[in-house]
């Protein structure tokens, strides 16, 4: 073999050892992009999908309220089989149907349909809140800021504190000389307290570090009222007005069963004259809702200022 025909041979291509050498770097290469597709794609597992979740959801909020609902009719069904005169779960209901198909009639002054009823007791303890609050949550400022005051009115509301709604009622009809607003005093003299006593220590919780630096801006008592102690004591506040709705609603139904008149306790006592449990039962859950419904709504006030002065 010549000199030119070896060198022509060295300079053409190998085609059969080309795939040879070019195979496993092909080969490594799908192998990474199978990998990276693997691992990119979800694994989607059965029970694991955002139905299933949602409904896990669901059952879990949904079921224990329906469960507990459902123990407290049985235990009230069997109760009514038990007891004579006690109205069952359906008789309840069918009454509840007529009293509510018409809630707002008048047949005269003593004879007026639940809502009458409720808005007036409603009226009361708007009136004897109102007072309380613009009573009790200044004071409760005065108190907790200043320590001769907070010695001098402790042992006070430690006194009238634990004392019965029913009390302050005689003295009311005594003074007011008429049943409305003798109940409206005693829902202020019953739900002043909280509010008093959580503002205080609302105040009286407030770092001294802060009170500190307002002494040394010399700031003046009612910016330290407005900058510093109310949007620290805002929290402890609102706790002692949701406190004090609650305690205005239980007093204004015994107040009312004794003072007479319109208002959802003197419906009670009066369909107790008349004989129908199955009307006080329906009182009862009134009563509740109405409660239940003024928390909330407090509770949706609160946590609206409460994020406003974070």
């Amino acid at each position: 073999m010549t000199t030119a025909s070896m060198t022509m041979t060295h300079a053409m291509p190998n085609k059969s050892s080309e795939p040879i050498r070019e195979k496993p770097a092909e080969q490594a290469a799908a192998n990474h992009v199978a990998s990276v597709k693997q691992a990119e794609t979800p694994i989607i597992k059965v029970g694991q999908g955002k139905l299933p979740d949602a409904l896990s959801a669901f059952a879990r909020a949904v079921l224990p309220p329906l469960i507990g609902l459902a123990l407290l009719l049985g235990i009230w069904a069997i109760i009514a089989i038990k007891t004579s005169g006690f109205p069952s779960p359906l008789k309840t209901w069918n009454a509840a149907v007529i009293i509510f198909s018409h809630p707002f009639y008048i047949n005269g002054p003593n004879d007026q349909g639940i809502g009458w009823n409720i808005l007036s007791s409603l009226k009361r303890v708007a009136v004897g809140f109102g007072f309380a609050a613009a009573v009790g949550i200044p004071l409760g400022f005065a108190i907790g800021r200043f320590k001769f005051l907070n010695s001098m009115v402790d042992p006070i509301i430690s006194l009238l504190r634990p004392v019965s709604p029913l009390a302050w009622l005689p003295i009311g009809l005594l003074v007011f000389k008429r049943a409305d607003p003798a109940a409206t005093w005693t829902i202020f003299i019953c739900s002043i307290w909280p509010m008093i006593i959580n503002t205080a220590v609302g105040v009286q919780r407030v770092p001294q570090d802060y009170m500190n630096v307002a002494r040394v801006l010399n700031l003046s008592e009612m910016k330290i009222l407005t900058k510093i102690l109310f949007p620290a004591v805002l929290p402890y506040m609102l706790t002692g007005i949701r406190l004090s709705i609650g305690t205005a609603w239980l007093v204004i139904v015994a107040a009312e069963m004794l003072t007479g008149g319109v208002g959802i306790g003197f419906w009670v006592w009066d369909e107790w004259n008349n004989l129908k449990v199955e009307h006080i039962v329906i009182a009862i859950f009134v009563i509740g809702i109405v409660g239940m419904l003024l928390e909330m709504i407090l509770l949706q006030i609160a946590k609206r200022f409460s994020y406003e002065y974070s």
